[in-house]
């Protein structure tokens, strides 16, 4: 079920488009996004890289950049500890190459997903002992690496950590007391003691803000610090950070470096992704990033980095098209995931449950938050799905906005082996008798009401197809990068009229048809991955025959309301403007 709101601030957005020189409907988009200001609306359209916040203002990154320029120029060992998803990966590189050039004796490794699970541990700090290393540098990870961060002072190597994700806390006297390991730096802008004004940077972004330092500190001249910006770029769109302050001007600069890479492995990853129009934030969040991924899921994330280092064209094409095999692997995997929790939950009493979780030992345990992502959307209710792991269950969690995930597993904690996460998902391992004990309690313990469970679409406003023209498409223009935080504006109208459906696609999941409204004006539409829903929605209220009309192309009796988005559409030397549309009543 859904439920459509407009968007309606108490604003004079017309004012604010005076003031600004910007048109009414990129005033009313900005002010919904609660842009109103003068130079907040200038750094949202007009952000460049002199607009990124100083290295000098995040904690202990004086005492990390000057302990790593002391080892380097002392020869000491240091290893990169990453993660093996794409913000990890793109973290490695970016410290990995930056740290090379300046002489470092330097190597970094990748934990293992089933070996090692998430992070720096133990076991990873006692190998490094034994293989001669003086300091260790986290990326992605390591804000709650108490143990690893305790073994490693222990055994005498330094440790910096660079981190973005939330602090570790325990509840004392009612309250909540946020711990942070013991390492010999910790730069995380989420460190309550760090006064940096910008607290959403992925972990690539918290690398490259200590290769700024560092390269300062060296005086490296700046355009080789700014090349960095295609991998950061990534990591950020892919890491689904949100879109504003630094990590908006990080991407549209990424994008620019990402279209013209130098990177052979990029270069190939992208040919055999079968890429050919600019790149955007799709292609990064949709295509690119799910095949670095796919090297950490199903393999070793160190394929992702051989092709990012790599210099010779063959190796890369061939280093690229393994993963894009290996991707293939993980949406097959991925789709009999979500066919078997899916069955699960029609065919036992787990439909009737307001938070969702359910186990299916064999799910792969690299596709558990993918599968539960899937499911999450359909239900639109908070999803946990567990598989049988070495030495138990483990599992991921995917929720929605009004369901704070990491705080209702926190107050199940005594049932959990371990978990970590955000309000909107998190990882969680548990022994298997625990299963029915951790559905029941997050179930009776939610407020979760029913009205939750409505999936709520916002429209920025009501825009008539008849309004759509190049200065329209101008406008959203100057809107982008969309993603988390920034997302596609979308429009609605109402008693639009259909004339000629047709599907098309490899697998028929398409439907393109043309609207026209009451001043004939026509415009193409489609509609992705809901042929059926749609089809048995005409039936339903207008019956068989008026369907058939459609695909006919005769007269008919269907109006539709819709939520859309317009796009170009470049097809045989002809550009057109096309919507796509999001959902619709009939």
């Amino acid at each position: 079920m859904e439920k459509w709101f407009v968007r309606n601030k108490n604003i004079d957005y017309n004012e604010i488009a005076k003031k600004n020189g910007i048109s009414q409907i990129v005033s009313k988009i900005l002010v919904n996004r609660e842009i109103f200001l003068k130079d907040s609306i200038e750094n949202f359209l007009n952000g460049d890289l002199n607009h990124l916040h100083s290295p000098i203002i995040m904690n202990d990154i004086e005492k990390a950049g000057k302990l790593i320029k002391m080892y380097i120029s002392q020869n000491k060992r240091i290893r990169i500890v990453g993660d093996y998803d794409v913000d990890g990966v793109m973290s490695t590189y970016i410290l990995y190459t930056s740290f090379l050039k300046l002489g470092a004796n330097i190597d970094y490794v990748v934990p293992d997903r089933i070996k090692d699970g998430y992070g720096i541990n133990e076991s990873i700090v006692k190998t490094a002992k034994e293989e001669n290393i003086d300091l260790i540098i986290t990326c992605d990870n390591g804000i709650s690496a108490f143990d690893a961060v305790n073994l490693s002072k222990q055994l005498g190597i330094k440790m910096i950590i660079t981190d973005h994700h939330d602090l570790s806390y325990k509840i004392q006297n009612n309250e909540k007391i946020y711990m942070v390991p013991d390492a010999d730096a910790v730069i995380n802008p989420k460190n309550l003691k760090c006064e940096y004004p910008f607290k959403k940077l992925c972990g690539a972004g918290v690398a490259y803000k200590l290769i700024e330092y560092v390269y300062d500190l060296y005086e490296i001249n700046k355009n080789e610090l700014y090349s960095l910006l295609e991998y950061v770029g990534i990591a950020t769109v892919c890491d689904v950070v949100d879109l504003i302050d630094e990590n908006r001007i990080i991407v549209k600069h990424g994008l620019n470096l990402i279209n013209n890479t130098k990177n052979i492995g990029l270069k190939a990853l992208i040919e055999v992704s079968g890429i050919k129009n600019k790149i955007s934030t799709y292609h990064l969040g949709f295509i690119i990033g799910p095949t670095i991924n796919a090297s950490g899921r199903l393999e070793t994330a160190l394929l992702a980095l051989d092709l990012l280092l790599c210099k010779d064209e063959i190796t890369a094409y061939e280093i690229a098209e393994n993963l894009r095999a290996l991707n293939e692997e993980r949406k097959a995997i991925t789709n009999i995931g979500i066919e078997g929790v899916k069955q699960q939950i029609e065919e036992t009493k787990l439909k009737k449950d307001k938070v969702l979780l359910v186990f299916v030992p064999d799910i792969h345990e690299s596709v558990a938050g993918i599968v539960a992502g899937r499911i999450k959307e359909m239900y639109n209710k908070p999803t946990i799905v567990l598989t049988k792991s070495v030495d138990g269950v483990k599992g991921s969690g995917r929720s929605i906005d009004v369901y704070n995930l990491f705080e209702e597993l926190n107050e199940c904690k005594e049932l959990l082996k371990g978990f970590g996460g955000h309000p909107m998902a998190a990882g969680l391992s548990l022994h298997r008798d625990n299963i029915e004990n951790l559905r029941t309690k997050l179930n009776n313990i939610t407020s979760l009401k029913e009205e939750d469970f409505y999936k709520k679409i916002y429209i920025d406003l009501v825009l008539p197809i008849s309004f759509l023209n190049d200065s329209v498409m101008e406008d959203l223009n100057l809107l982008e990068p969309f993603g988390k935080g920034n997302s596609k504006p979308l429009f609605g109208e109402k008693n639009l009229s259909i004339k000629k459906l047709y599907k098309y696609g490899e697998k028929k999941n398409v439907l393109k048809f043309n609207l026209y409204d009451n001043k004939s004006t026509y415009i193409d539409a489609l509609i992705f991955n809901n042929t059926l829903n749609f089809e048995e929605s005409i039936i339903s209220k207008y019956g068989n025959e008026e369907l058939e009309k459609l695909y006919r192309g005769e007269e008919n009796n269907i109006s539709l309301d819709i939520i859309y988005y317009p796009s170009y559409n470049h097809y045989n030397g002809k550009t057109t403007i096309q919507i796509t549309i999001e959902s619709y009543r009939i």
